[in-house]
Order: structure tokens, then C-alpha cells, then sequence
């Protein structure tokens, strides 16, 4: 488990923070422009950084990297009995087939998966969790999920339903939602 930090004093949310400190800059050096977009954009860059090793600390207690925890945990959400084909992996983790392929062979390797014919596709294969993989993750998203609430700790409940709603909005953007219907705004 990663160290616990002390509890900090409260901060009011108007105390300026590194990101405010290269926007006053920019605002200096160059006033001609609107660097606002750079505040959010910088933030979120630097929450990634602090996340991501937050992260990696936690899934280090359950032995997992954490791209063998995304593929064990895509596995064990889709539900008994948490077989799916390769491609239905890739398309949820987003990397190519030959990322895939070396990560199955080094998880099946570790007894984490196991690869199977696809009773529905004859010339098809799907990846099942073994149940050393389903304890394996079972444990794992127990650890990753406290450790996440512990980094949104500083947000209310209403603050993170906020947040959520607008990361949401955001990163629309760039990914269509779920089944492809692009023009959809639920």
C-alpha cells in the first residue's frame, strides 16, 4: 500500500498554484494572447503525472503493471465468463494487435489468461480470465479503487459529479460515445 500522507491544512481554492504561475508569465510576455486554454490543459497534464504514480505505487502492492492490470480488469468487467476476443481487447484498451498479442503471451505465461477457440467463430480465439487472473484482479481493483478515492478526497460528492459532467462533455470531443452515435448528447 502506498505511504499515507499526512492530512494537509485546507488551502483556500483561490491560492495560486505552479500552473497560475506560467499563465501570469505568458500574460506578461505576451498579452496579445488568451493562454486560459493553458490553465486547463496544464492542470489536467499535471493531475495525469501525479495520478499516474499514485497509481503505479498502489497497483505495486498487487504485483501488476498497470497495463496488465487494464487488461485483466477489461476481462473481469465484461462479466462471466470474462472471455472476449482479442479484437474486443484492443478496441477497449486502444493499442495495436501486436502490443496485444505480446501482452497475452506474456499474461497466459504468467497463468493470469488463458487462450481458447471461439464457439461462435471457428477461425476465432477469446482470452478468458484463468482464476488465478480473477483473484489476481479481484484484489487489484479492490486496491486501485480505495486508492482512487483517495485522490479525489479534496472534491465533494457534488464537485466530482461537476467535474465528471464536464470531463465528460470534453472528452467528447475527441471520442464518439459508446455504439458509435456521434451525434448523441446523452
Amino acid at each position: 500500500m502506498p505511504a499515507r500522507r499526512k492530512p494537509q491544512p485546507a488551502i483556500p481554492d483561490d491560492t495560486p498554484d505552479h500552473v497560475d504561475t506560467i499563465l501570469a508569465q505568458w500574460a506578461r510576455e505576451r498579452p496579445d494572447l488568451d493562454a486560459s486554454p493553458m490553465g486547463l490543459i496544464g492542470r489536467v497534464a499535471r493531475l495525469n503525472r501525479h495520478t499516474g504514480k499514485s497509481i503505479e505505487s498502489a497497483l505495486a502492492e498487487t504485483a501488476l503493471q498497470p497495463w496488465e492490470f487494464d487488461v485483466l480488469a477489461t476481462l473481469r468487467r465484461s462479466g462471466p465468463p470474462f472471455a472476449l476476443s482479442p479484437g474486443a481487447l484492443i478496441g477497449s484498451l486502444m493499442i495495436t494487435s501486436g502490443t496485444m498479442t505480446n501482452r497475452l503471451d506474456h499474461l497466459e505465461r504468467a497463468g493470469l489468461v488463458q487462450r481458447r477457440p471461439n464457439p461462435d467463430d471457428r477461425r476465432g480465439l477469446l482470452v478468458e480470465l484463468t482464476d488465478a487472473g480473477c483473484e489476481r484482479i479481484d484484489h487489484a481493483v479492490a486496491v486501485h479503487v480505495e486508492n482512487e478515492h483517495r485522490l479525489v478526497a479534496a472534491l465533494s460528492a457534488t464537485e466530482r459529479a461537476q467535474l465528471a459532467t464536464l470531463l465528460r462533455r470534453w472528452l467528447r470531443q475527441f471520442e464518439p460515445p459508446p455504439g458509435g452515435d456521434e451525434t448523441s448528447d446523452a
